[in-house]
């Protein structure tokens, strides 16, 4: 695998003359001759080769560790006694697009919890926007506090069987393959096309062959998975149990272990890691919200979770850092130690990873780190593109009662894939709200066509009202389910009147909402405005009797045709397993 070139290690044309310059000086504070820019003093260092935790003082110049060990001076010092040193975190697969809020916004609340570098899929505002999503966010990236690194979104869109906002292609991709913040492909989520070898799948891995690769690969085993690792692809997000990940580390593949605000993999998958596999292991949010940053935390909290659930805390702390460097090629980082990127973090408590102090670049992270006057206007104002709709668009017309029914499985965004008799008269299909049996539909929203894709689903639990979104993994068009066809058209309504967002309704009243602007994406204002409307949808959705703890996110990822076993889109219903759309 080709090694990410180090983006912030000086200016690219710096002179010789400068570089020697930085070179004594890092030389000088090394050796003590002078006082370093910065000193932790008086901490325990994680020692990630051993798992030891060794008394030491880290002594950074500019962005980089010059020493660690005994009696470094600083011309400013952190106080680190009775605590616990260690590298930054990596997330090393993130969507902030599904944090809800601008870059901006995630920076603050990311680096402030100790997560210093993250590795993020602009793949939901390709999807909507396409080569003007992802410029902005590659000129996002050269201004966060923290260091944002991109991979170019593979599949937009991500299937055949749905209606995208846009469509990039491998020459679209090779445009931006030479920016400052760009790893390489982002997940590659169609699975059937590499192995039935469509030809845009294949020009894809051709162009980034050689390059690093993120997968997605849920349930894929035996030879399939054999020919999606023979094509180049590295690691995988989608482990959702341990002989999935074994099989997948066991052929080389980097388990990247999830938590985010649905899937929630930590508890199945952490007892497997240890220190003899860690390299094989690293960790990612994937989807994580701002309320659940403001709850529980970002990548401290998959640390803690992992720890709590029975794995080394050296070993985790490895695979959070070091493990997740070394599988991305940030070979710059990872590890508290001389020529080291000063990417570090003070801890109060080790198992429960007490975040007191970050380090970002050489730089004491506080309110002046974050610098976000040059940072791009939001974009993609305007995406939702859809004419209000009236409830008999809701109708299900159909032979007989029987019919696929969508299966929640709570946390989780694998479905099942189930049969079920439901209320039938006048040749329509009709939902049973006493048996849990509500309607779904996905409306197509970027302007090309009018589609409505109709459905029935089970796990949601609501007796009346409807909740609704214009997030939906992943071409991002408007869902809604409901226990009536009113309800569900007031819901949609009200998300095409705010651009976008979510929205809670009973008896034809909105309950709370949200408005996400940005690509319908995103919100415009900060990330306690969201966090703040996410506790009142939360409240709604739990008064109309909904049992799911994310029900939003939930709902988000019922279009989400890469994902086992049955989907909708705005095409209509998707059996994942034949990867076809199942007559109406």
């Amino acid at each position: 695998m080709a090694s990410a070139a180090p983006r912030e290690t000086g200016a690219p044309h710096a002179t010789r003359d400068h570089t020697k310059a930085v070179l004594k000086r890092r030389i000088d504070q090394a050796l003590g001759r002078e006082a370093a820019d910065l000193v932790i003093r008086g901490g325990r260092v994680l020692n990630l080769a051993t798992g030891a935790l060794e008394m030491a003082d880290v002594a950074v110049t500019g962005d980089m560790i010059v020493g660690v060990g005994p009696g470094y001076r600083g011309r400013r010092e952190v106080d680190a006694r009775n605590r616990v040193i260690v590298p930054g975190f990596i997330d090393t697969h993130v969507h902030v697009e599904s944090t809800l809020v601008t870059p901006a916004e995630f920076d603050r609340l990311a680096l402030t919890r100790g997560t210093t570098t993250a590795i993020s899929d602009p793949h939901e505002i390709c999807n909507v926007l396409g080569t003007e999503g992802l410029r902005y966010f590659l000129d996002a990236s050269l201004h966060t506090a923290l260091d944002l690194r991109v991979q170019l979104s593979s599949c937009v869109p991500a299937t055949g069987l749905e209606t995208s906002g846009a469509r990039l292609s491998a020459d679209d991709l090779v445009a931006f393959r030479d920016h400052p913040s760009v790893i390489g492909l982002a997940e590659f989520m169609n699975v059937p096309g590499v192995l039935h070898l469509d030809d845009e799948v294949l020009d894809k891995l051709a162009a980034f062959d050689g390059t690093h690769i993120d997968g997605h690969a849920p349930l894929l085993s035996g030879r399939d998975l054999d020919a999606y690792l023979a094509c180049g692809i590295r690691n995988c997000h989608e482990c959702t149990n341990r002989a999935e990940a074994l099989e997948k580390i066991g052929k080389g593949m980097q388990v990247l272990i999830r938590d985010g605000s649905v899937s929630k993999d930590v508890a199945a998958l952490a007892p497997l890691l240890d220190w003899r596999n860690s390299p094989f292991f690293a960790f990612c949010t994937d989807d994580r919200n701002p309320l659940d940053i403001a709850e529980e935390g970002h990548l401290d909290h998959l640390i803690r979770a992992a720890i709590k659930a029975g794995a080394p805390a050296g070993a985790v702390y490895r695979a959070a850092t070091w493990s997740a460097a070394q599988g991305f090629g940030l070979k710059d980082r990872g590890l508290v130690a001389p020529g080291r990127r000063a990417d570090i973090v003070v801890l109060d408590d080790l198992d429960h990873c007490a975040v007191a102090t970050v380090i970002r670049n050489g730089r004491v992270v506080e309110d002046g780190i974050f610098d976000h006057g040059a940072m791009p206007a939001p974009v993609g104002f305007g995406s939702v593109r859809l004419p209000p709709v009236t409830p008999d668009i809701f109708r299900v017309e159909a032979q007989g009662p029987g019919a696929p029914v969508i299966g929640i499985r709570p946390g989780s965004l694998i479905t099942d894939h189930l049969t079920m008799a439901l209320p039938y008269a006048g040749g329509e299909r009709r939902a049973d709200p006493s048996r849990d049996l509500l309607k779904v539909a996905v409306l197509a929203r970027h302007g090309t066509n009018r589609n409505v894709g109709r459905g029935f689903v089970t796990g949601f639990g609501f007796p009346d009202g409807a909740i609704a979104s214009s997030v939906g993994h992943d071409s991002h068009n408007i869902c809604v389910v409901g226990a009536g066809d009113a309800d569900m058209a007031v819901a949609v309504n009200r998300l095409i009147a705010m651009g976008g967002g979510f929205v809670v309704v009973r008896d034809g009243r909105v309950l709370a909402d949200l408005a996400l602007p940005v690509a319908g994406l995103m919100s415009d204002a900060g990330a306690d405005h969201v966090r703040d409307r996410l506790v009142a949808l939360r409240a709604a959705a739990r008064a109309i009797g909904c049992r799911l703890a994310e029900p939003f996110l939930q709902l988000a990822f019922l279009p989400l045709p890469v994902i086992p076993h049955l989907k909708i889109t705005d095409m209509g219903l998707v059996d994942v397993d034949r990867f076809r759309l199942l007559a109406a």
